[in-house]
């Protein structure tokens, strides 16, 4: 299933997309789509329902984010070796986890706003799972049994914020705005093999980043036991798992965004997002 949210900001209702990209009503079977609501019964409840009798919505509402605001928002960087060196940093020995303001999530096509001040705005397109069950000290082998889905995640960040300013990067990463997800969350049971997606990312037409998860450095499997470790892992949680290179701070010279670009992204079985840069509020 495509599950997503649509609707006007904070009045988004629970949808999914059928196969001829109708968007179907599913108020009235879930509340929302996030924490409790992605547990394996109530999306094998879903999951039997007559999708042609549920109610069409119009096709020209917003699309909110695939998920209620998550209780958690964990990211991976450096996960792949081509980005880790075009930053400039040491392949990791273990996963690098650092985290983004809940607050900073939005629909996949809103606009991005600029941080006031703000001369290194950049971009990550990324690989993000949803967890859909309670997870604490799980083994990899265990990890699909807890994981509801996949999304589109563009992991936005200013980096002068995020590494020049000290402290923890979550300053550069969590700006109203910074994190779009969507435009809908895909249950795990669509998603073969996550290691073997490709993602992409383009700025006004022009393609920065084309890469696959299978060049992660630590898979999805051993990036949530992983964290199971230090956390309990709770439905609705997302987590991002790091972004392939050709984001601008990597480019020679490098380049970053401004107010008026379009920024465009995908994944293999993910859809696309597109955000327009604003200026500062």
């Amino acid at each position: 299933m495509k599950l997503m949210r649509y609707g006007p900001a904070g009045s988004e209702r629970p949808a999914l997309l059928d196969e001829d990209g109708g968007v179907r009503d599913l108020t009235g079977h879930v509340g929302d789509i996030g924490g409790s609501e992605l547990d394996a019964e109530t999306l094998a409840r879903l999951r039997s329902l007559d999708i042609a009798a549920l109610p069409l919505l119009p096709a020209d509402q917003r699309i909110g984010p695939c998920i209620s605001r998550p209780g958690k928002f964990i990211c991976i960087g450096l996960n792949y070796v081509d980005h880790a060196r075009e930053a400039g940093r040491e392949i990791p020995g273990e996963p690098v986890v650092f985290s983004k303001a809940t607050s900073c999530v939005v629909g996949p096509n809103d606009d991005i706003e600029t941080p006031r001040g703000s001369q290194k705005l950049d971009w990550e397109v990324e690989l993000g799972v949803v967890i859909g069950q309670r997870a604490k000290y799980i083994s990899a082998a265990e990890v699909p049994s807890v994981v509801a889905g996949y999304c589109l995640v563009n992991d936005v960040s200013e980096r002068d914020l995020q590494s020049v300013r000290g402290g923890q990067w979550i300053k550069g990463k969590s700006h109203d705005t910074f994190g779009p997800i969507g435009p809908w969350l895909v249950t795990a049971d669509e998603i073969p093999d996550p290691q073997d997606m490709a993602l992409w990312l383009e700025v006004d037409g022009v393609r920065y980043q084309n890469g696959s998860t299978r060049s992660m450095i630590f898979d999805v499997a051993t990036i949530v036991s992983y964290l199971s470790e230090f956390m309990t892992l709770e439905p609705g949680d997302l987590i991002a798992t790091g972004t392939p290179a050709g984001v601008g701070l990597g480019q020679k010279p490098q380049l970053f965004l401004k107010p008026g670009q379009i920024v465009r992204l995908g994944g293999s079985g993910l859809g696309e997002q597109r955000q327009k840069i604003a200026p500062p509020a």
